[in-house]
């Protein structure tokens, strides 16, 4: 079976990784031109984003993610307003990347590949790239992004929602602050929720994967209120005045917004969050959509992670999500013979999570920058993929995990 894969980030990458070692034929097609790369934006590191490196690479937790033990709130003077034990692992998209990509085939990694067009037939499929090439295969599965040209091919009417908010987000290396900022912020995930927003900081891998203490990075995130319209397109204009509507990148948002918030974090943050904030020396923007769909399976061709439901950070479950997503696939695929009822049989159970997932992130958005009811220790607010808390996936057929 030739299986094409569209987008080669996180969720992709796993996707093909799984059905390359089931024994398809995969070929992944990614629109950069060069070496994708986050500059170690921090991500949740819950149980299905790493299980491929940690189940079929043979990868230490250890060696790639920063554990915390404590969820910690800050009143506005620092001192600490709520302490519970609980485990998290943190690590950062470069670090998860960087692993993925030495499991894939690399010949079969195209760079330089925006799709453009779509068709298929009862016994192909078959992907249109803007620089004249194409694939045909068996199946060919979507897995790029929230911006997705399969998604706005198929299901036009699964629009993106502007939620009301964006994502400001950042990161320092531990050494370029105080051992006072460190030393309080190393070992939690440490929020401060405040009128309308709030912000959490925690510890993850350096930019060359380093976990050890003092040559780590601190990753905040902190949620801000934007009005559509006016006030959200001035703060997506990038410093050469192009607009853009998904993310402004690292260097690019105006110095006039970078100012800002880093005025609003001195007057506003307990001093140890704005210490990380202010010492950010290339923050950057993240709006927060909403993207529902009712299918993901069309014939050959399927959705995957946030090219079918583009949900919220609050649970850390969107690269989670892709990736179970992944898993699911490439055990269907395994286990049915026919392409399409593979796909048919893989749908339901994925839409049933891709929903659950986004009214649960729906919820805490609207409690933490709407309706102001956040508590602290309340487990609406813990991070993880299932509404229920996480749990194993099944192996693939006639393999063991």
């Amino acid at each position: 079976m030739r299986i094409g894969v569209v987008g080669g980030s996180l969720g992709g990458l796993t996707t093909a990784c799984l059905l390359q070692d089931a024994g398809f034929d995969v070929s992944v097609f990614e629109r950069s031109t060069t070496a994708l790369t986050e500059r170690g934006a921090g991500l949740g590191f819950l149980e299905a984003t790493g299980r491929y490196l940690t189940h079929r690479a043979g990868v230490d937790l250890e060696d790639i993610s920063v554990a915390t033990d404590h969820i910690r709130y800050l009143y506005r003077d620092g001192s600490v307003a709520h302490d519970q034990l609980h485990r998290y692992l943190f690590s950062s998209w470069n670090t998860v990347f960087g692993h993925l990509i030495r499991c894939f085939d690399q010949d079969r990694y195209h760079l330089g590949h925006e799709l453009i067009d779509v068709e298929q037939s009862d016994d192909d499929v078959t992907a249109r790239f803007s620089n004249g090439a194409t694939f045909t295969g068996d199946v060919l599965v979507a897995a790029d992004g929230i911006g997705s040209i399969v998604r706005q091919t198929l299901q036009p009417a699964a629009a993106a929602q502007y939620a009301g908010y964006v994502a400001w987000r950042g990161t320092v290396q531990e050494q370029l602050l105080p051992a006072s900022v460190t030393d309080q912020l190393g070992d939690a995930i440490t929020y401060f929720v405040h009128a309308n927003g709030h912000i959490l900081v925690y510890p993850v891998p350096s930019i060359d994967g380093s976990v050890a203490p003092g040559a780590r990075l601190l990753n905040f995130v902190w949620y801000r209120n934007y009005l559509a319209g006016g006030e959200l397109d001035d703060l997506l204009t990038d410093r050469a005045g192009s607009v853009r509507h998904l993310s402004v990148p690292p260097g690019q948002v105006a110095a006039h917004h970078v100012a800002e918030i880093r005025a609003v974090a001195e007057a506003r943050l307990p001093e140890v969050v704005a210490a990380v904030v202010t010492a950010t020396e290339h923050p950057f923007l993240q709006t927060i959509y909403d993207i529902e769909v009712d299918r993901m399976a069309f014939g050959r061709i399927c959705l995957l992670g946030d090219a079918a439901f583009a949900v919220r950070p609050h649970a850390a479950a969107g690269t989670a999500k892709a990736a179970e997503d992944g898993w699911r696939l490439a055990a269907e695929l395994s286990t049915v013979g026919d392409a399409a009822q593979a796909l048919e049989r893989w749908e339901r159970p994925q839409l049933e999570l891709g929903r659950e997932l986004l009214e649960r992130t729906r919820r805490v958005g609207r409690r933490s920058q709407v309706d102001n009811d956040w508590v602290p220790g309340d487990p609406d607010f813990l991070f993880r993929l299932h509404e229920h808390g996480d749990q194993a996936l099944e192996p693939e057929p006639g393999r063991s995990s």
